[in-house]
């Protein structure tokens, strides 16, 4: 036996050893080592015979290796909150524990039944209860303390009942009452805070700490029940339960170091509601064994403590059930009253509410379906959902309630949105959104909430309406045209065309009668229009006064020109009547053809580069696109992004035309003509004066050849040349906000007088916006500046303007003058102009001399003054200075 008991030691030494060199190692678990050391000591204290003691010390030793092993991994399990703090005080209830054991042989001198060190040990078992608990993660309600404690109380009691009928009762003979019921406290009420701890830590996924510390509780409150049975009967106690402590925390010591750093703790998988059964089956179990054994004792001696302990637990079993119930009927209460409320709230929204089975026939209907749809709810009572809905919309229905039904139950309520077609007792089909969900009363039905949305319906399809067509005229918009047109062309190209309308004088309408009046002129107009298209043809309202068709042409190109002039002479044929008035338009009108491949943008894009070229001849005509059209376009804004840029970098210059007096043969004046040099090319004034005048870039150019030309000609006339100026106005000049101070800060800036200034106009400008002009002139005539009309004989209201407006000047049109000597008639007309003329005081001159013949006829004539490339050619200002030193004779 020494040398048994020397050997064990020496495993002890080897073992502890082992701990304290794993200890400094704390990337190693300690659980070997530990287990080495304890297993030794406890291996030599069994071999002396020292079981108690053993168990003791072992027990000690392992729950202060847990408590360190506990206290230090909580360090790091910061990331798991619950789980650091659970742990923290199993190893706090470790050291009470230990320390409560240790002080037993202390306690036991005492001769006190419960001794101060029992009451250690069960202030740590309460600990690492505790610990176990908030290890678990579950946040308890006041509801569920009280569930916990009941039903461990109801395990605890069954627990020892069935204790108490296997062995316990034996132990009670042979012991004192008192002294039975005050060694066994402890233990049971160990086994109560077990009971409490156990299903907060296999419920769910509890931390591995959790699961170890019920662990300990269970095999410790085992451990204490032994004890207590070997101390009233004096008896040592058995080997395994004295080891069951030991071993117990030593698990607990190690399990901490599994716990991974971060992420979640792992845990098994949710036992559920099964947990809460455990009570109800070991009530049943303690109630079985006490029936058995009451059976077979021929006389019934009954313990007053058992007979306590087994009247609470029913007592309390009969409680939770009335609690039960009564939980129950509150929720039965509820379901009813939300179904209520449900149904009300749905009526009151104007919604019909029906039960329905999964073959959709109908258990119970709210009254709401009389009101919604005109029937009485018993009508409909025991039949079918789908008779009343659409034929099209009842397979849809039935699969989606097959769905329903096949779902599991022991999810939420499945739920389905239907929409549908419902018919009303007048025969009328509503269009409906209906949402059906399970019915929570327990039976396997639906609960369908059914809405009419007629008007939402009626709503959306306005919108779309407005969305898509002009509110003027009715007529689909340039939206809806825009997409039919790559509807159409992505079927039928190139047999497709684009119209495109436009009402010439349509501005006018607005300016003279209102822009309602010509709304309302707009709307006779798309109705003339809407007569002379086909049904399949789509004609829009493209915007303004433009409108456009889309035609299907069926490779036949003549149908869309046909088209084309029947739009307009709709537009022509008669007078549009507006505020009273009588107003005649016409049109101009653009067709274009769809190629293959052609994009929607590019047809309609030449349907309107027609129509604009329609316009630009001016007007009530149709033109067909061609290629060089939109070439023209694009050369035409390259030329204007051109034109900018020219005056920008000042590319201009100004070229001088003399004009002569031909009887002297004197220079009397020069012509101020813009010249412009595009890098290297010239670019002839014909091709850029148009676009600028269209773009509007023809006033600061004008603007520049009067300032520049100004103080170029008083430069001269300080030379003592007596010299004058003509320039010529556009009509977008004349127009322009402030081209009367422009032309008198010119002759301010220059010193030029006024008189030596001739601005020229032609006819055509004083027929357009007559007034306006007039006055214009009139103001620059104030000023003493000099007028004159260029091209005098091509306009036709000549005569009637030189009444009205105080001209100096007029100058013969070059087709006269061309016709000199070769044409009697323009002849007759030139002499009739210079005559004209001389009767009304005015200078005339002649334009386009460039024949010795004409000289002579006009010097016949009596014609004062003369230009030409006989007399002269356009020249720079260089020419001019050395014109006038030569005195130029012709």
């Amino acid at each position: 036996m020494a040398d048994g008991l020397r050997r064990s030691l020496s495993e002890f030494e080897t073992g502890w050893a082992t701990t304290v060199i794993r200890w400094r190692d704390p990337r190693a678990p300690l659980t070997a080592a530990a287990a080495t050391g304890v297993a030794g000591f406890a291996a030599a204290l069994l071999v002396g015979g020292q079981t108690s003691v053993t168990g003791a010390v072992a027990g000690v030793l392992a729950a202060l290796l847990a408590a360190v092993s506990l206290l230090t991994t909580s360090a790091r399990l910061g990331d798991h909150r619950a789980t650091a703090t659970g742990t923290r005080w199993m190893g706090g209830g470790a050291v009470v524990w230990a320390g409560g054991v240790a002080l037993r042989p202390v306690a036991e001198n005492t001769g006190l039944m419960v001794s101060f060190a029992d009451l250690l040990v069960l202030v740590g078992t309460v600990l690492l209860a505790g610990g176990a608990l908030i290890a678990s993660g579950r946040s308890l309600s006041g509801t569920a303390v009280l569930r916990l404690v009941t039903d461990s109380y109801l395990c605890a009691v069954s627990l020892f009942l069935v204790g108490w009928v296997v062995a316990l009762r034996r132990v009670y003979e042979q012991a004192d009452p008192a002294t039975f019921t005050f060694t066994m406290l402890p233990p049971m009420l160990a086994l109560l805070v077990t009971c409490a701890a156990v299903p907060s830590a296999v419920r769910g996924r509890a931390a591995p700490p959790a699961a170890a510390g019920v662990g300990v509780l269970a095999t410790t409150t085992v451990a204490g029940i032994a004890e207590a049975v070997a101390r009233l009967t004096d008896a040592v106690p058995p080997v395994w339960s004295v080891m069951l402590a030991p071993m117990a925390f030593l698990l607990l010591a190690a399990v901490p170091w599994a716990v991974r750093e971060s992420g979640p703790p792992p845990g098994g998988r949710p036992v559920g509601n099964l947990i809460a059964l455990v009570p109800l089956v070991l009530v049943g179990v303690a109630t079985v064994t006490l029936l058995v054994h009451l059976a077979g004792m021929r006389a019934f001696q009954p313990v007053t403590g058992v007979v306590l302990l087994a009247g609470s637990a029913v007592l309390l079993l009969l409680f939770r059930v009335f609690v039960l119930s009564g939980a129950n009927a509150r929720l039965r209460r509820l379901a009813a009253l939300g179904d209520r409320q449900l149904r009300e709230l749905a009526e009151s929204t104007g919604d019909v509410v029906l039960l329905c089975d999964y073959e959709g026939i109908v258990r119970e209907i709210g009254a709401g379906v009389e009101v919604t749809y005109g029937y009485r709810p018993d009508e409909l009572v025991g039949g079918t959902i789908f008779e009343y809905i659409h034929p099209e919309d009842v397979p849809g229905i039935q699969a989606a309630l097959r769905a329903m039904g096949f779902e599991d139950d022991g999810g939420s309520p499945g739920a389905c949105m239907i929409a549908c077609r419902v018919r009303a007792a007048d025969g009328t089909w509503r269009p409906t959104e209906s949402v059906a969900t399970r019915h929570v009363g327990g039976e396997d039905l639906l609960l369908v909430t059914t809405r009419d949305v007629s008007d939402e319906e009626a709503l959306r399809n306005q919108v779309a309406h407005l969305t898509f067509h002009d509110g003027v005229t009715g007529l689909p918009n340039r939206a809806y045209f825009e997409e039919r047109t790559r509807e159409v062309l992505s079927g039928r190209a190139g047999h497709v065309a684009v119209i495109f309308l436009d009402l010439d004088g349509f501005t006018s309408v607005n300016d003279s009668v209102g822009h309602a009046s010509g709304d309302y002129l707009l709307g006779q107009a798309a109705r003339r229009l809407r007569g002379a298209v086909r049904a399949d043809d789509t004609l829009a309202r493209w915007g303004g006064d433009e409108f456009a068709v889309l035609v299907e042409t069926g490779g036949e190109a003549q149908i869309a020109v046909d088209m084309a002039e029947r739009l307009l002479r709709a537009v022509s044929q008669e007078p549009f009547r507006v505020a009273d008035r009588d107003v005649a338009l016409t049109a101009s009108v653009g067709v274009a053809f769809a190629e293959d491949e052609m994009p929607a943008g590019d047809l309609i894009r030449n349907a309107d580069v027609a129509m604009a070229r329609a316009k630009e001849l001016g007007g009530r005509r149709v033109e067909v696109f061609a290629a060089q059209m939109h070439a023209d376009v694009v050369r035409r804004l390259e030329l204007a992004a051109d034109l900018q840029r020219a005056l920008i970098e000042q590319q201009f210059a100004i070229e001088y035309q003399p004009v002569v007096d031909l009887a002297t043969s004197r220079v009397t004046a020069v012509e101020a003509l813009v010249r412009w040099w595009r890098g290297s090319v010239f670019v002839p004034p014909e091709q850029f004066l148009g676009p600028a005048e269209d773009t509007g870039l023809i006033v600061p150019l004008s603007e520049w050849i009067l300032r520049e030309a100004c103080r170029e000609v008083a430069a001269w006339r300080a030379s003592s040349w007596d010299i004058g100026l003509s320039v010529n106005l556009s009509a977008r000049q004349i127009t322009a906000p402030r081209f009367v101070e422009t032309v008198e800060e010119a002759l301010s800036e220059s010193g030029l007088p006024a008189s030596a200034l001739t601005l020229e106009v032609i006819e055509e400008m004083l027929v357009e916006d007559a007034e306006e002009t007039i006055r214009r002139l009139s103001e620059l005539r104030a000023l003493g500046v000099r007028l004159a009309i260029d091209d005098f004989g091509t306009g036709y209201a000549s005569l009637a303007f030189l009444r009205q407006l105080p001209v100096d000047m007029i100058k013969i049109d070059p087709s006269f003058v061309s016709g000199l000597g070769r044409d009697d008639t323009l002849t007759l007309l030139t002499r009739t102009i210079v005559r004209l003329g001389h009767d009304l005081g005015l200078i005339v001159v002649a334009e386009g001399i460039e024949r010795p013949e004409q000289l002579e006829l006009l010097r016949e004539m009596g014609c004062t003054r003369g230009q030409g490339f006989l007399v002269a050619r356009p020249m720079a200002a260089r020419g001019v200075d050395s014109l006038m030193r030569t005195s130029l004779t012709v």
